[in-house]
């Protein structure tokens, strides 16, 4: 039997169990393993489960505690991997045939960081092909359903991650974001997701070591489990030339106060067309802030859709740019919105390119002015609830009556702007059950503030205790 009060333990509360021996380890990934069983034929969170190994692992971290070693912060923890990410001696497919049999050499900083910490890895999960779409959904997996309501999706890329963390497989896991890949899936799935600054963790995975947009982060159900995620996997390594220095861990437990507190309050970004619940539960989750101490205003971002379609051209060199040498022999069993974004960036001029600096560059500019004045932005993470499985994003391009933009997610502008730091949070819960996100935006480097504030929201808003049906 599945013993769900373990599986829905904060990763800082299994790892003190396991260092003050409460629990085993082989106790917690055992379970952890029954739990995957029975979730994933119905959810496809997991692509690979890597059960025999991570008993044994389970068996040694057990050890280690019985006979008074040191262990670290995640000792006998598991966690999952995205499978976009290289993992050494494992497949690694991208959610695409191009790569189904790939095994990789190497660990990225990341996964090295966490086996470091004492993490189980359990397995790798589920990822649209490239980890390209909002909806998780590939070639060689199929598609990942929402854990609230199995007929929709869970969002993407990292919405296998999602899933696990969200049903109770894992504690953490983790996700890679260049457009929301990690703040869509939690926000769709209910749990927390972190964008830290660009560069705090660092990649070591892409093709280009001077790529401007994408991040590692965790996906969990608290906010101090992100933060743990986040002082394990932090600091430089030459891998990666664009990752930042080292900077003092942000301390747990967390302050979870709002007073003195100046945030700012655009709950469509100046130019989203909302859900109504979506933008009532923002506006809830600004009152709860308000109600703490914090001060907040709303205010007028004054950004417009160019921001997403100018975060498309870009996001559509990078395919171009990394995966066309594939089309020849793949274009058939490729995702045709794949093959769409690699016949784009090909079409597009160098000079053009360029050139969408400097609209990144104004939008920074009044961003850059609302944050001089207050610690943080807040803004609804999804104009919609999840949607159906089988969707794809450009079904969400379109204006409405008034002009405003009907897209799905409203995370891609942060990626052009990549040094602030975001986290998602969950705001709500729509009249149908699924979950609304919330988006707190930081200043630059600032992770500790956002934090903070996501803390004093959770505090408020204990969302933890809300679990998926199945």
């Amino acid at each position: 039997m599945v013993d769900k009060e373990i599986c829905f333990r904060s990763a800082l509360d299994l790892a003190r169990d396991i260092r003050e021996k409460k629990l085993s380890p082989v106790e917690i990934v055992e379970n952890s393993l029954r739990r995957i069983e029975e979730v994933n034929p119905q959810l496809n969170g997991f692509c690979f489960v890597y059960a025999e190994e991570a008993i044994d692992k389970a068996r040694n971290a057990e050890r280690d505690v019985q006979t008074g070693k040191q262990v670290g912060p995640l000792h006998g923890v598991p966690f999952a991997i995205k499978d976009f990410t290289p993992t050494a001696g494992k497949r690694t497919t991208l959610g695409s045939k191009v790569f189904e049999n790939w095994i990789p050499e190497f660990d990225p900083p990341l996964v090295e960081r966490l086996h470091k910490a004492g993490g189980i890895m359990i397995g790798k999960t589920t990822t649209p092909e490239f980890a390209h779409s909002s909806f998780t959904d590939s070639p060689l997996w199929g598609p990942t359903r929402n854990p609230w309501n199995s007929n929709c999706t869970a969002g993407g890329s990292s919405g296998g991650s999602a899933v696990a963390v969200a049903t109770g497989c894992v504690p953490i896991a983790e996700g890679s974001d260049a457009g929301g890949s990690i703040r869509i899936p939690a926000a769709l799935s209910g749990i927390v997701g972190l964008k830290p600054s660009f560069g705090r963790i660092p990649m070591g995975i892409l093709p280009s070591a001077f790529d401007s947009i994408f991040h590692f982060g965790p996906l969990s159900r608290t906010v101090s489990d992100a933060v743990l995620f986040l002082n394990i996997t932090q600091g430089p390594d030459d891998r990666d030339i664009m990752s930042l220095p080292e900077t003092q861990p942000i301390s747990l437990p967390l302050r979870k106060e709002a007073v003195g507190l100046r945030l700012a309050l655009c709950p469509n970004q100046g130019f989203f067309s909302l859900d109504p619940e979506v933008e009532a539960n923002t506006h809830a989750s600004a009152e709860a802030l308000r109600s703490a101490g914090a001060v907040v205003e709303e205010v007028d971002l004054d950004w417009t859709r160019q921001i997403v379609d100018d975060w498309f051209l870009h996001w559509a060199v990078f395919f171009a740019a990394f995966f066309e040498q594939h089309l020849a022999r793949w274009r058939d069993d490729m995702t045709p919105e794949v093959v769409r974004m690699i016949e784009v960036g090909q079409s597009i001029k160098a000079t053009d390119f360029k050139r969408l600096e400097e609209a990144r560059t104004l939008q920074w500019e009044k961003l850059r002015q609302i944050l001089s004045n207050y610690d943080a932005l807040l803004t609804a993470t999804m104009a919609l609830t999840a949607p159906a499985i089988g969707g794809k994003d450009s079904d969400y391009d379109s204006d409405d009556d008034a002009g405003l933009y009907k897209g799905l997610d409203m995370t891609c502008p942060l990626n052009f702007v990549s040094q602030c730091p975001v986290i998602t949070v969950p705001s709500g819960f729509s009249s149908e059950g699924l979950p609304t996100g919330l988006q707190i935006i930081g200043r630059r480097y600032d992770e500790s503030t956002v934090v903070k504030i996501a803390g004093t929201l959770e505090s408020i808003q204990p969302w933890v205790k809300s679990r998926p049906p199945i």
